[in-house]
């Protein structure tokens, strides 16, 4: 997390706190890439949804939510993600932002458990076929679902933020299930 620290707490983010607060956060030197430990890495393999920010040739930021099964989004290994991009409205603003500037920030969070998780990236696009292990690995188990693209997350830091504020939701699944077990726990 002293990665993300050091990229997000600019010069002008540590006068705000300082201005706000009387105080900033320390933020050393360069520590490099944060690697993503067993606790992220379960985490972000959990989720069925992430949001995800690039920046337009503009400079707008542009931010796009992206779903799926759990695990659609992978770990690799301690510094790298990856994912399947599949057909969707067509508009490719992701993907064409990511022509001009190749770092993203994602937001993960787990609405029940009230836990979110922020990512900073260099995103690469890689052809389907290019790697024909990573299509294999990222491939969605419904063979209707036409992936266009994959998208490989090069991470650079990583930070968990307070649960303050996050409203605890559910999905239709974890309704369900809750349902079910009280009804078998009253039968």
């Amino acid at each position: 997390m002293n990665k993300f620290q050091h990229v997000a707490f600019t010069p002008r983010v540590l006068d705000a706190q300082q201005s706000a607060y009387g105080r900033t956060y320390a933020v050393g030197p360069d520590p490099g890439r944060d690697p993503l430990g067993p606790d992220e890495v379960a985490f972000i393999e959990l989720r069925d949804s992430f949001y995800m920010a690039t920046v337009s040739e503009s400079g707008w930021p542009y931010v796009q939510h992206r779903g799926g099964p759990p695990g659609f989004l992978a770990a690799l290994d301690a510094h790298t993600l990856a994912f399947a991009d599949l057909r969707g409205n067509r508009q490719l603003v992701s993907v064409g932002n990511l022509r001009t500037h190749d770092r993203v920030a994602l937001i993960l969070v787990d609405y029940p458990n009230r836990a979110r998780l922020k990512l900073l990236a260099h995103a690469e696009v890689v052809a389907t076929g290019a790697e024909p292990a990573l299509d294999a690995r990222l491939a969605p188990a419904d063979p209707s679902k036409h992936v266009e693209r994959l998208v490989r997350l090069h991470v650079v830091g990583f930070d968990w933020n307070c649960p303050q504020n996050i409203t605890p939701r559910f999905t239709l699944e974890e309704v369900e299930a809750y349902i079910a077990s009280r009804t078998r726990d009253d039968g």
